[in-house]
């Protein structure tokens, strides 16, 4: 008896500190944030940038990611949390380092909620992309958002493989976006880029600070 009730002591415990590692590490960890700059005519300005895989001394330096850039390409900072005001134009730049994956869904490979309802792909207006040549999406779904961005083309002289990624081949994307009220809203990349998880949908796909963040609207 004592036995038994010492190894029913032992798994409480376990049960216990595992989910208190949970909520430490997960529920409650906050990751970081960046605060949109300030731009013409009361608008701000978002630099973003999305890479085939992190930096080599990140935690994950395989998983393909999201990261905060200037206009410039030299300050490179893994957010994927972004800080923007309400009611306010938010411009967004986007550096495409990734080769295509390609949509399952071709709803995403059309622009919806922008400014104007298109963007620019490497200064050219569009309001879509063929599905194939798809190698992100930035989607805010509660706020009616989402954009395709254009694969790098397999062939290219100068592919990024790590982050940072300055000096190699990218597509750049333009697109504004109007906000509301205050609040959280989840954005999210839908196509399916998560390599070697199951309908590629997994690791960097449902982790906050790779494929996916918040916009948080103050």
């Amino acid at each position: 008896m004592k036995q038994r009730a010492l190894a029913v002591t032992i798994g409480l415990t376990a049960v216990v500190v595992v989910i208190g590692l949970y909520i430490g590490l997960y529920l409650t960890a906050q990751p970081g944030s960046a605060t949109a700059s300030p731009s013409a005519g009361g608008a701000v300005q978002l630099y973003l940038a999305t890479v085939p895989a992190a930096a080599t001394n990140d935690p994950h330096p395989t998983w393909v990611s999201y990261y905060v850039t200037n206009s410039q390409r030299q300050d490179w900072q893994h957010k994927t949390t972004f800080v923007v005001p309400a009611n306010t134009t938010v411009h967004v730049t986007l550096f495409q380092y990734d080769s295509a994956t390609g949509l399952r869904n071709e709803f995403f490979s059309q622009a919806i909620g922008t400014t104007g309802g298109g963007f620019t792909l490497n200064g050219k207006a569009v309001r879509a992309i063929p599905p194939a040549n798809a190698s992100h999406v930035f989607a805010i779904p509660a706020l009616g958002v989402s954009v395709p961005l254009a694969g790098v083309a397999g062939n290219a002289k100068n592919p990024c493989s790590n982050a940072p990624c300055t000096g190699a081949d990218y597509n750049t994307i333009t697109f504004s976006f109007r906000t509301g009220a205050k609040g959280l809203f989840r954005w999210q990349c839908f196509v399916p880029c998560g390599a070697g998880y199951v309908q590629g949908f997994g690791g960097p796909m449902q982790t906050v600070g790779y494929m996916d963040g918040f916009i948080k609207v103050v």
